[in-house]
């Protein structure tokens, strides 16, 4: 087992100096010192466990708390679930670098990969399911601290909790920018003579931080950010993905998302590569694959078969599906329904 201690002072939730950054790290295979670490650094009530075998752990994070922001690079090596409680004091984000997170809050389903974060209000619990190969950014900010800014930045009271969409788009505009900016800050807090040790510089790059993001998250006052450019997705791209997530097992072409977002199919494949990362029906398909995955590794003893899943949600061609499948999560389907049997 390999770990890494804190770098400073004893770190903790609600750190109260936003001119000193309080860092920690840790590398181990204990799932329980790495949920130990987890509940120091972001929240008491988190519940951590594998999916499978413990034995194939290889925890990795690095955190940094800057006053009412905390940012960390976590990575598991295997498949977790995560419960959380009630986060109330504070928003938070995940934005995965590499693999995908299944999300279940406030009954919603949603997932976030490279092309989009989710972002959690501070009501209801919180079920994740990390796949083996995901590294995220999770990004913790203090709810007073984003609701300020926000009605800065609108001039306007908005109201607590704020009606924050699940989702914002990473691969492009104010979404890739605070990223962008959110990883840098973190590298630097590594270094030992880095920007963040000149108090008054990390002062306003966490303001930029939290400025940011209250540009990139979507909610309903969009308009009155009258003249910023925005990551928030056109109306023709969210009615493309409303559809997709009705209906993930229909057999759309990409004339029929064009005629239902209202544009031509070059426009529309041009929108989704801009918002989304990714063309529409390569979306769709990732969309599929992640509803069988979740449906199979949820699966009981007998109660279904690969075939029927992966039909069920518009896999017509089972050979190509099974190629997909073992290319996106390393494993044969059989394979990931087996391990639940």
């Amino acid at each position: 087992m390999d770990t890494a201690g804190a770098a400073g002072p004893e770190p903790g939730p609600g750190t109260p100096d936003g001119d000193v950054a309080v860092s920690a790290s840790l590398r181990t295979a204990d799932v329980e010192q790495a949920s130990s670490f987890c509940r120091r650094m972001y929240y008491g009530p988190l519940e951590i466990k594998p999916a499978g075998s413990a034995d194939e752990v290889t925890f990795s994070g690095e955190v940094a708390q800057i006053g009412p922001i905390t940012i960390g690079e976590i990575s598991y090596g295997v498949e977790m679930c995560l419960d959380s409680g009630n986060l109330e004091t504070a928003y938070h984000v995940l934005a995965p670098l590499t693999g995908a997170v299944q999300v279940l809050h406030r009954g919603a389903a949603t997932t976030a990969d490279p092309s989009q974060a989710a972002v959690f209000r501070p009501v209801g619990d919180i079920s994740l399911r990390w796949s083996a190969d995901c590294r995220l950014i999770s990004f913790k900010v203090d709810r007073l601290a984003l609701e300020r800014e926000l009605d800065a930045t609108l001039d306007r009271k908005v109201g607590s909790p704020l009606p924050l969409g699940a989702t914002f788009g990473l691969a492009g505009g104010p979404g890739r920018s605070w990223l962008a900016l959110v990883r840098l800050l973190l590298a630097e807090t590594r270094q030992p003579d880095g920007l963040t040790h000149l108090p008054h510089l990390l002062r306003r790059w966490r303001e930029l931080v939290i400025s940011g993001l209250a540009q990139a998250v979507e909610h309903p006052f969009s308009e009155g950010l009258a003249g910023q450019p925005t990551a928030r997705r056109p109306r023709t791209v969210k009615r493309t993905l409303d559809a997709m997530h009705a209906e993930p097992g229909r057999s759309f072409t990409a004339a029929e998302l064009a005629g239902i977002a209202g544009v031509g199919i070059r426009v529309l494949q041009e929108s989704f590569r801009q918002h989304v990362g990714v063309p529409p029906l390569t979306y769709l398909r990732r969309l599929r694959l992640e509803g069988v995955h979740a449906e199979l590794t949820r699966a009981g003893p007998g109660q279904v078969s690969v075939s029927e899943v992966a039909t069920r949600w518009g896999f017509t061609h089972l050979g190509r599906f099974a190629g997909a499948y073992r290319e996106r999560y390393g494993v044969s389907p059989s394979q990931t329904l087996r391990d639940r049997l």
